[in-house]
């Protein structure tokens, strides 16, 4: 019996014990979970550890975060350092909600006020962290409509609503009401970029009423659907087909005008006013934009004239255009020609970076997020983002040679018109030509911009002559076309990978290793001179060719395509390149610092006179524009500038040896200035550099020869 006693006085002592390490081990762990929570939760944020990816800043310090210190707020989606998270401002999301909740509690103890009512249309506007409601704040400062001109009922004063509320009242109202009248102006409230505007559509209201407004004479599919019934009855079949083929140019040039609007007054100019940007950022994003609004503002305005002036009597939808091809070539000719040129060659070679700039901006700048987000909500604005518009306007070239081309097959009996669109459709083609030409090397060139910065700076490569070839003498050349191929070397007759570089007159052969560019160091030179070399397919192979050099000894090169095709275009472009190659006296190899210096002298004043010829056009035709209007006449500007210069008098022969000794004495002065100038510092320089007196001869005049 004692025993029995002993055993069950054990039990409970060691029940005992457990239950007291039990109770122990929760109170070590409910501390714990405090802790942490404590640790997680900051000013009013309660942060979870998650995996960010590298590109991820810290929105605090605005460094890239680490994955093992990333700390995310799921209530206001902020992402910081854990180091960081004393230095966040309070959660603007977790305040409203806490202020919500006092005026809900205190809602008894607010003063019955008149003021103005709220309007019922008009849809809720996202919470600011300034407001703590909707209903509030539309309950003291009444209907959006009128705000920008708010004011409170004369009969109760700002003083009197804020001194009815005592020290209890939540301190977001208190704020509001003791605001003078003039901080209630909707213009000069500080409110985030969610609560500027309720949507897009909203906000931009003007403007897209009045796109709206100058399409709404084309919301019809086709003219056939725009005109009348009876009035389409009454035109023969070949007319019907060509006015639904104008009346599609005018619509998609209105659909253009409509997404160059876009970008020009939502895109551009929030990026600027509210978002804050740069000018140089936006402009990198939206390049040439007013030009391109001018060029097709004045082509839209004639084609709408006249649609306006081939209105049938007494009919504001039935019109029938004759003619067209005069607004058509005057548009794709002469100076308009040379302005869409110049723009579409910058706005296409731009395409690419624009784009890339665009996604780096909204992937690290929340501002700039928030208002892409806030202007897409409108209904138009859904299909026409930054992505989608900047395409738009690249491919709004390409859809006039089809247009016109149709308009033409489908004019019959009027051969004034049809060689008016005749010409058009060639003018449009060789503008379209020149832009792809212009764009397509200004594409290759910044391709050999980026081959350069991924050339190992110590590679080089020993050529014909004794001389070294670097990396420098590759943005003298222009890049004509790149791509792999595979090298047979004499050693062991393996086949190497190389990346090949047809430029201006050579080919130049790389490797890549780690991630950098460098010569190979094989049996032959990397850089082959194209001048006299002589290209050979090889027989039975369908995809190889060899490659005959011109020098002393001549050396032999076999390389091989991925297709026929492929070994096929290196061929013909190859030729096509040793045709055109500049001799060795044009164009030497390799270029030495004197060279280059004068070559840089020689393009900057050929680069100057451009700019003065260009100057001295715009003179011409200003005076050309001076005399019209003070005569009242057109005066032709002519074709030949140097007509300019004379005149039909008898004083002409004197005026033109007056002319031509002064031209002479500007260019003897020229010659001395220039001559004293490089005497003083080009062989100084070369002295500096080299320490030879070989470089002190330096042909001076040669600068002026090409001149």
């Amino acid at each position: 019996m004692l025993i029995c006693y002993d055993v069950i006085l054990a039990q409970l002592i060691f029940f005992k014990l457990f239950c007291v390490q039990n109770k122990e081990k929760e109170r070590k762990a409910r501390e714990k979970e405090t802790k942490e929570r404590e640790s997680r939760y900051s000013n009013g944020h309660l942060f979870t550890s998650l995996s960010v990816s590298a590109t991820t800043l810290c929105s605090a310090c605005n460094k890239s975060i680490t994955a093992k210190e990333a700390l995310s707020c799921p209530t206001c989606n902020v992402t910081i350092h854990n180091r960081c998270r004393d230095t966040l401002a309070n959660c603007a999301k977790m305040k409203q909600k806490q202020q919500r909740l006092a005026l809900v509690r205190n809602a008894a103890t607010l003063p019955n006020v008149a003021l103005r009512s709220k309007n019922p249309i008009l849809k809720e506007r996202p919470s600011s962290a300034i407001y703590p409601s909707e209903t509030l704040r539309q309950s003291f400062l009444g209907s959006r409509k009128g705000r920008s001109t708010l004011s409170l009922n004369k009969s109760v004063s700002t003083n009197n609503i804020a001194g009815s509320l005592n020290d209890d009242s939540p301190v977001g109202l208190r704020r509001i009401l003791s605001h003078s009248t003039d901080s209630l102006n909707f213009r000069n409230r500080a409110m985030s970029i969610e609560s500027l505007n309720d949507e897009g559509e909203m906000y931009y209201a003007s403007m897209l009423e009045e796109l709206e407004k100058d399409g709404k004479d084309f919301e019809a599919d086709s003219w056939s659907l725009a005109v009348d019934t009876s009035y389409l009855q009454s035109q023969r079949k070949d007319i019907i087909k060509r006015q639904d083929v104008i009346y599609e140019l005018i619509q998609t040039e209105l659909n253009h005008m409509r997404t160059l609007r876009i970008m020009e007054g939502v895109f551009r100019r929030g990026m600027l006013e509210e978002v804050l940007m740069e000018l140089g950022v936006v402009h990198a994003i939206f390049p040439c934009l007013d030009q391109l609004l001018s060029i097709h503002s004045n082509f839209l305005s004639q084609l709408l004239q006249r649609r306006n002036n081939s209105l049938a009597p007494s009919s504001t939808r039935n019109f029938t255009i004759q003619k067209l091809g005069d607004i058509l070539v005057e548009q794709f000719s002469g100076k308009n020609a040379e302005e869409m040129r110049k723009c579409y060659v910058e706005f296409c070679s731009r395409h690419l970076k624009a784009v890339k700039l665009y996604k780096e901006l909204l992937a690290r700048d929340k501002r700039f997020q928030q208002f892409i987000r806030r202007v897409s909500r409108g209904s138009l604005l859904r299909r026409h983002g930054v992505q989608e518009c900047i395409l738009l306007v690249t491919q709004r070239i390409t859809k006039y040679p089809v247009l016109i081309k149709r308009i033409l097959d489908n004019t019959k009996g009027n051969e004034e018109e049809s060689k008016s669109l005749a010409d058009s459709l060639t003018l449009i083609r060789e503008l379209l030509c020149s832009v792809d030409q212009q764009v397509q090397e200004l594409e290759r060139a910044q391709r050999l911009q980026e081959i350069q910065s991924r050339l190992d700076p110590r590679a080089e490569t020993k050529v014909k002559g004794g001389g070294v070839f670097g990396g420098g003498e590759l943005l003298r050349r222009r890049l004509i076309h790149e791509g792999a191929l595979l090298w047979k070397t004499a050693q062991g007759s393996r086949l190497k990978d190389v990346h090949v570089l047809l430029m201006t007159d050579i080919l130049v052969f790389m490797q890549e290793k780690d991630q950098k560019y460098i010569f190979p160091c094989l049996d032959k030179p990397a850089v082959l001179c194209l001048q006299n070399l002589i290209v050979r397919d090889i027989a039975n192979q369908q995809r190889g060719m060899f490659l005959i050099s011109h020098s002393t000894p001549p050396e032999m090169y076999e390389l091989h395509a991925a297709s026929k095709d492929d070994r096929n275009s290196w061929m013909k472009l190859i030729q096509q390149t040793v045709s055109n190659c500049p001799s060795r006296e044009d164009f030497p190899l390799i270029e030495t610092e004197d060279k280059a210096l004068l070559r840089r002298l020689r393009a900057d004043i050929q680069q100057k006179d451009r700019e003065v010829l260009e100057l001295l056009q715009e003179r011409v035709t200003l005076f050309s524009d001076l005399a019209e209007a003070s005569g009242g006449q057109n005066v032709n500007v002519p074709t030949n500038s140097r007509n300019i210069f004379r005149a039909d008098t008898p004083y002409a022969p004197q005026a033109e040896k007056l002319l031509n000794d002064a031209i002479v004495e500007g260019r003897q002065r020229s010659v001395q200035h220039y001559r004293e100038y490089l005497c003083c510092w080009v062989p100084a320089l070369s002295v500096h550099r080299y320490n030879s007196p070989l470089k002190q001869q330096v042909p001076y005049l040669y600068i002026f020869k090409s001149i």
